[in-house]
């Protein structure tokens, strides 16, 4: 962290760009910028080199969205236990941009407009990124410019956190990793009528973007700071066990397959959730560690929580329920906490 002031914002692409020889003096041992997507093959699509688009016919728009969860459906707050609850609430405070809410011994809650992560500390070993867990969180921002403010407080305060950045087609996405290795991705949407579907599954790939140049257009217009949790990946040991779980019984339709990963939404957007099995295929259940200990999902009405309910039962899965919220968890012990919007 440096204590000189933030160069003007018309200088600010060259002072990115110039940040490569900058870490390098300095000893940081990752120049981010310059590698953009080389870091992080994918993001939340597998194939590095698949374009963006494709040549194929597309269908007009999604497939009917089934009945089981509301199309105003959205996600909620991430759990995840901090070994170094300081160090943690410090990253998502003052790099990622968010605000603390609430915090009370061995807990922080930090957000923009509503709650986007929980911090709870614990005594617990690291995350084991082969184990069933927490792939990444995804923040998505309502407009370019407040991204590109995310983006530039990343550079000069924690450029080492950065793993790259793509284009899916639906979205703008870059991706960091905290200090515990927890991975966060920084997102925009693509309006809709500009996303592509064919045989009912969404277009999406993972072609280059370029964050300098994504800052260059963006960080001069006006930025609202708003922001909500877009959607949650999860690393997951089996992707039939996955789907069965988090698609035939919560509700969420299926809107692509693809390279070990299922993706999964509400409402015809492109992903809620997403499960991949890349790393961690055959985990079983998640042992008490650092990392995720739960999602959030926020339905509009108790008749929701009611139907949520009734198809945990007639599946036998344990959960429980009152007016407000229901808990269960998912085949590896990850909690999924429904709750009223």
């Amino acid at each position: 962290m440096t204590s000189s002031p933030r160069p003007p914002l018309s200088s600010t692409a060259r002072w990115i760009i110039g940040l490569s020889a900058a870490v390098i003096i300095a000893g940081v041992m990752v120049t981010w910028w310059a590698i953009a997507t080389q870091n992080r093959a994918a993001g939340d699509a597998p194939a590095s080199g698949a374009s963006a688009v494709t040549s194929a016919p597309v269908e007009p728009g999604p497939p009917a969205p089934s009945d089981e969860l509301p199309a105003d459906t959205g996600m909620g707050a991430v759990t995840i236990a901090a070994r170094d609850l300081d160090t943690l609430t410090e990253y998502y405070r003052d790099v990622i941009g968010l605000t603390v809410i609430e915090e009370s011994a061995g807990i922080a809650v930090l957000g923009i407009d509503e709650p986007l992560i929980r911090l709870e500390a614990t005594d617990a070993g690291a995350d084991d990124p082969r184990s069933a867990g927490l792939y990444h969180s995804a923040i998505l921002f309502d407009d370019a410019a407040s991204l590109a403010r995310t983006l530039v407080n990343v550079a000069e305060l924690a450029p080492e956190s950065y793993q790259g950045s793509s284009d899916h087609a639906v979205s703008l996405a870059f991706y960091v990793g905290d200090p515990e290795g927890n991975g966060v991705e920084l997102y925009i949407d693509r309006p809709r009528d500009e996303w592509l579907w064919e045989d009912g599954e969404v277009v999406m790939g993972s072609a280059m973007l370029d964050p300098n140049q994504f800052i260059d257009e963006n960080l001069g217009d006006e930025a609202s700071g708003s922001a909500t949790m877009g959607h949650v990946h999860l690393r997951v040991g089996d992707l039939d066990q996955a789907r069965a779980f988090y698609s035939d019984v919560l509700g969420f339709d299926v809107t692509s397959e693809a390279q070990g990963a299922v993706f999964y939404s509400a409402g015809g957007y492109h992903h809620h959730l997403a499960t991949n099995t890349w790393q961690s295929a055959g985990a079983g259940q998640r042992a008490e560690s650092a990392g995720l200990r739960g999602i959030t999902v926020a339905v509009p009405a108790a008749s929701d929580l009611d139907a949520l309910v009734t198809r945990l039962a007639d599946a036998g899965i344990e959960h429980s329920a009152s007016d407000s919220h229901v808990v269960t968890a998912d085949p590896w012990g990850n909690a999924v906490r429904f709750v009223l919007s």
